[in-house]
C-alpha cells in the first residue's frame, strides 16, 4: 500500500528527535501547499503517515524541518543567524504504489537524508 513517512534522528545527542516541528508541502504548478504541520514524538517520528493510501498521489514535495528551533528548545546555544535553521528536504514521489520513508540525521550543523523503507 503506498504510504509517506518521515522520522528525525538527533545526531548531535545520539537520540530520537522529540519535538522537532516539520511542515509537509505539496508542489505543483500553481506554487506550494502546505499540507500539514508535525510534532516529532518520543521516536522522532510523526504520530502517522503523512500520506496515507486514501490522500497517496505522485508528485513534488517538501518537509521542512525546523532545526535551529529544535537544537535551540533542547539547550543548544546557536549563533545569530544560525547555521541550519530550517532544513528543506525536497523530493519526488514518482510510483504509484510506493511507499516513501524520507528519515532526517541532524546536528546543529549539518544533515542527511535518503529514501527509506
Amino acid at each position: 500500500m503506498p504510504k509517506l513517512s518521515t522520522h528525525v534522528l538527533d545526531t548531535m545527542n545520539g537520540r530520537p528527535a522529540n519535538g522537532m516541528t516539520i511542515e509537509f508541502v505539496r508542489v505543483d504548478a500553481g506554487g506550494p501547499t502546505v499540507l500539514g504541520t508535525y510534532m516529532t514524538n518520543v521516536d522522532g517520528r510523526t504520530d502517522r503517515p503523512l500520506l496515507d493510501p486514501q490522500s497517496y498521489r505522485p508528485g513534488r514535495y517538501e518537509l521542512r524541518f525546523h532545526v535551529a528551533d529544535y537544537f535551540r528548545a533542547n539547550g543548544v546555544s546557536l549563533p545569530e543567524p544560525p547555521f541550519l535553521d530550517v532544513a528543506t528536504v525536497a523530493f519526488g514521489l514518482a510510483e504509484a504504489d510506493g511507499s516513501y520513508h524520507v528519515p532526517l540525521l541532524v546536528t546543529p550543523w549539518s544533515y542527511s537524508t535518503y529514501r527509506g523503507s
